[in-house]
């Protein structure tokens, strides 16, 4: 999964050495950077300044046209179904009926009302915390290879596979090692730099406090200002988050960071009851989609569709969609079981657009996302998905799942799109600083920086990742298909790809370096996604869908 957690590597990294450092104070902090608008992702750059994707012109451009429902099925990490920004556009399964214990449409899953969980099990508990797949594959192959050599291996496909297993699993080790020191230390000066806040502002021990109330600390006590100097850092790259936002993300890194390095192997098993290595057609799963972890997938769900012009929350891209929820995806990497299964599903109910904000270093059963990839291009349904938030050349180093396919069948499938993060502002931090990038392998570049969406508990959320630039992307592929029905999911690729202008000459820094690179390098269109021409190209587009 793309964790969350990353959000506040960059402030966390920012005042990584002050974090201990007894000369940090609040006149040292540097003063918060404005937040951007908190829909800057939907403004045009001309008439607003802001790089978002020209919406409220497509809107314009649309006016008077009627629109049709579109099914866009999120794969992800749950849904917060009594979100009041997205309850009424929760996609129904009007063939199933709710709480009876029967799969009523016969589809093999029970009581499936709004979506399906791929990692549920009886009793309503669920495997939403996994470790990563270079961990769970080198258990599974150290027994047979630990001790093994090229020569003395019999399967000898298999034993290259785990060579490159055990340099993934190293990497990840020793990289999940350094950060738990990291965020431990971290984790314990700003507990305990946030108490000495919560006395100076006479808050509860649970409270929340955020950038603008550290204005409010007049104390010259040496501990208070640098505990306020602490917090200015963090506050100055998060203006938008408070305290328990920091707080909880590093939780959740520390979790992830420990299933790691001592991974609950078992916790599939003893909790979904399926096993991820045999593709079969056995039920497994359950009908709730809502838990703990569902703040990202809920964040997802609203980019693309929460109700427009309610006075509340946010604005989704698309008017007249249903979200169909899929939960495959934990805290730690999905299954490519699940994941495979998952697109099968929401193809077979009704999905149109699929979005998919999640990826890992391996995919030891990718045949059968191929498969599913393929499925979904039989059937026509377009695949959005983020590229990911490693600030890598994914030409280079691939993540999965992807369209190499691996009969060879395809380089490039007609159907997805891959899509990289970028920024409020055109100019050298035009990319998002963690966003994947690559000429052949990332198709645009969509809003993922600093982008605000509701999230689960009637709260909301501000954050970075190409996770959210993904949805924003199929949020544009649903209003084009609302509006322009017969169009085919090639065509909504093609269509995108085109709204992307190639910005020729615009010096960016390449994600995770200072070096400056042409922005037209990062991506095959060297642009960012823009509805208001996309809406313009699809008029002119006769469409090609056969159903």
């Amino acid at each position: 999964m793309m964790n969350t957690y990353k959000n506040f590597i960059p402030a966390l990294a920012l005042c990584g050495a002050l974090l201990t450092s007894a000369n940090v104070n609040a006149q040292t902090a540097p003063a918060p950077v404005p937040a951007p608008p908190q829909n800057w992702h939907t403004m045009d750059l001309t008439a607003d300044g802001y790089f978002g994707i020209s919406l409220n012109k497509a809107y314009q451009a649309l006016k008077g046209k009627k629109s049709k429902t579109v099914v866009v099925a999120t794969i992800d990490s749950g849904i917060d179904t009594a979100q009041a920004d997205l309850k009424p556009v929760l996609w129904v399964n009007t063939k199933e009926k709710a709480g009876n214990g029967k799969d009523d449409d016969g589809n093999g899953y029970i009581d499936d009302v709004h979506g399906w969980n791929f990692l549920g099990g009886p009793g309503g508990k669920c495997d939403f915390t996994e470790t990563t797949e270079e961990v769970r594959e080198y258990n599974r192959l150290k027994g047979k290879y630990l001790q093994a050599t090229e020569v003395t291996a019999t399967d000898k496909k298999e034993f290259n596979y785990w060579q490159k297993v055990k340099v993934t699993y190293d990497s990840t080790i020793a990289q999940s090692s350094r950060q738990t020191q990291q965020y431990g230390q971290m984790m314990n000066v700003l507990m305990g730099t946030s108490g000495y806040i919560k006395r100076e502002l006479k808050l509860p021990a649970n409270g929340t406090f955020k950038a603008a109330d550290l204005e409010k600390i007049k104390s010259t006590n040496d501990t208070v200002v640098q505990s306020k100097g602490v917090w200015g850092y963090i506050f100055a790259e998060e203006p938008n988050s408070t305290n328990s936002d920091v707080l909880k993300e590093i939780s959740e890194a520390l979790a992830k960071f420990n299933n790691d390095l001592n991974p609950d192997l078992e916790a599939r098993a003893r909790i979904v009851g399926d096993d991820p290595n045999v593709w079969d057609s056995k039920p497994y799963g359950s009908h709730l989609i809502k838990f703990d972890d569902a703040s990202h997938g809920t964040g997802v769900a609203g980019l693309i569709g929460a109700v427009r012009d309610n006075k509340y929350g946010i604005n989704g891209v698309a008017d007249n969609v249903r979200i169909m929820a899929i939960k495959a995806v934990p805290n730690g990497d999905e299954y490519d079981k699940d994941i495979a299964k998952a697109i099968r599903y929401a193809v077979d109910n009704g999905a149109k657009i699929i979005n998919m904000s999640f990826g890992k270093k391996l995919s030891p059963h990718k045949k059968w996302v191929d498969d599913a990839f393929k499925y979904a291009a039989e059937k026509d349904v377009l695949l959005v998905q983020a590229a990911g938030n490693d600030h890598q050349d994914v030409d280079a180093k691939p993540t999965y799942p992807n369209d190499q396919f691996e009969d060879g069948s395809a380089t490039d499938a007609a159907n997805l799109l891959c899509v990289g993060a970028s920024s409020a502002k055109k100019g050298e931090n035009l990319p998002g600083d963690f966003s994947n990038y690559g000429k052949n392998n990332v198709d645009v570049f969509a809003p993922g920086v600093k982008v605000t969406s509701v999230d689960k508990d009637a709260e909301f959320n501000t954050a970075d990742g190409t996770s959210f630039a993904s949805p924003i992307t199929a949020g544009v592929a649903a209003l084009l298909l609302e509006y322009y029905p017969n169009l085919s999911a090639r065509q909504l690729k093609q269509i995108i790809m085109q709204s992307a202008k190639p910005l020729t000459g615009v010096m960016v820094k390449k994600p995770g370096s200072d070096e400056r690179v042409d922005f037209t390098t990062l991506s095959k269109t060297g642009g960012v996604v823009n509805a208001f021409d996309a809406v313009q190209i699809a008029a002119k587009t006769k469409g090609d869908r056969k159903n």
